[in-house]
């Protein structure tokens, strides 16, 4: 009988390695007893060792890649029988090469039902998790309680790495926590939600605007609590504003069908002031330290078109206004040869805050980087979100990048109409008017200007 004691309970790469040597050695399912760490074992297995690793590869068998992607969801599951399950199966396939592909076998579809299970934690543990403030000497932290149902949080934290590149923040779970402080990532011991703050400014200015976007004429109760089970309610604070909002739905449906007879679009733009009040205060990234104010986007909450542009330039930053300056005139003459009015349209910018370097008096335009770009794109989401344009245009590669969430090329991407993730709408992508003022001639300056001005017609012809 052989022991194999893994040192974390979602550690994929030691159950690999120790399946792949038992495998190797030709070694029983049921003789191999898995566990944890120190937690009690079998009190029959006998601690044999490990058989010498040897890579199923060499020893003519190939393991499929469907079982590996099942393998490395399945094993954060929280069953205990999951190693030993996972060993079975990879036995199997030895003999029975194609069975990861026979969703009626019962270890099959008990497997691929854990790795489903887990997917769905990972998921409610990124649309549910909220971070709460918590101010200190050198500045500020943000810290979260979660409690998943799975071994998730270390699989779970490169997103919020990513996500939340320029904050400081800890993720606190009953078993592991997470500790960033914007270069690297650490591990400390689980905590208890008496280690979490009761709540902070930002979550009231929350709770304001997820109460103005409650829209009661779409509640559809059922679904709701489908996607967003009540366990998970305790510790979102918007949640505990829900019940009021069920309550008073039919109130507040009347309510809007009448305000909005009477002022369009009144729910939205109250919504709209709310979000651009937080805006104000955004420390998402570093660059509100240097930048004279956020610049947040500008236009009716009704429009039929969002244009989206890198980020404010110097004249944008002192102004507070999206597309003043040099660039914003020359996008002004297009929008006006295209047939566009611009007060019909929503103007807004991927990133929000000024990115420059000093030269003298000068401050020269810098690119936003990656992190930049991803700290700000929740801002863009949000104003999506309640203008939902029929179209949105991005104008450059920044913007491109903040919108699809990946690099675009303008050259290819450039003249057809694409889909924006998840339920975006339609986007066109086309170059920044910056560009044009950059080209070195008149001629390349003239043409390109035309070709730029078709754009925003195929634009409008797509809105319309």
């Amino acid at each position: 009988m052989h022991l194999i004691t893994l040192p974390q309970p979602d550690d994929f790469e030691a159950w690999r390695d120790a399946a792949r040597g038992l495998i190797g050695a030709s070694v029983p399912p049921d003789d191999v007893v898995w566990q944890v760490g120190s937690e009690p074992g079998d009190l029959f297995a006998a601690t044999a060792a490990v058989p010498p690793l040897h890579d199923p590869v060499d020893a003519g068998f190939k393991v499929p890649r469907a079982f590996l992607d099942v393998a490395r969801n399945a094993i954060l599951h929280r069953d205990p029988e999951r190693f030993a399950l996972l060993y079975t199966l990879l036995a199997r396939l030895r003999r029975e090469p194609g069975l990861i592909e026979d969703h009626a076998d019962p270890l099959v579809r008990r497997l691929e039902g854990f790795a489903k299970q887990v997917r769905r934690d990972i998921h409610k543990m990124r649309a549910f998790l909220r971070f709460r403030e918590v101010p200190e000497d050198d500045g500020s932290r943000y810290v979260a309680w979660f409690e998943p149902e799975h071994h998730i949080v270390r699989a779970n934290a490169a997103f919020f790495v990513s996500r939340f590149a320029s904050m400081r923040w800890s993720i606190l779970t009953p078993e592991v926590a997470l500790h960033w402080d914007g270069a690297a990532l650490r591990e400390g011991p689980g905590a208890t939600k008496a280690d979490t703050p009761d709540g902070d400014p930002t979550e009231e200015v929350w709770k304001t605007y997820y109460a103005s976007i409650f829209n009661p004429a779409r509640v559809k109760v059922g679904a709701m609590l489908k996607e967003m089970p009540r366990k998970y309610w305790k510790n979102m604070p918007e949640t505990a504003l829900v019940p009021e909002l069920l309550a008073t739905a039919q109130a507040r449906e009347s309510g809007m069908i009448a305000k909005a007879r009477g002022a369009p679009g009144g729910n939205s733009e109250i919504a709209w002031e709310a979000l651009r009040e937080e805006a104000m205060s955004c420390t998402r990234c570093h660059l509100y330290k240097h930048a004279t104010q956020t610049v947040f986007g500008e236009g009716p909450v009704s429009a039929s078109i969002m244009f989206v542009g890198e980020q404010p330039g110097d004249q944008e930053d002192l102004a507070g206004h999206p597309f003043v300056g040099p660039a914003g005139q020359l996008f002004d003459r297009a929008l006006g040869e295209a047939g566009i009015d611009r007060a019909q349209t929503y103007v807004t910018n991927a990133v929000k805050h000024f990115k420059f370097e000093p030269r003298g008096k000068r401050r020269i335009h810098a690119k936003p980087d990656g992190g930049e770009i991803e700290a700000c794109r929740w801002w863009i989401e949000q104003e999506q979100m309640l203008v939902r344009p029929k179209v949105t245009v991005a104008l450059g590669a920044t913007a491109a990048r903040s919108l699809f969430g990946k690099v675009m090329t303008i050259s290819r991407e450039r003249g057809r109409a694409q889909r924006l993730p998840g339920d975006g709408g339609e986007a066109w992508i086309t170059v920044h008017p910056s560009y044009l003022l950059r080209l070195p001639d008149e001629a390349a300056r003239t043409s390109e200007f035309t070709r730029f001005v078709e754009d925003l017609r195929l634009a409008k012809a797509a809105a319309a």
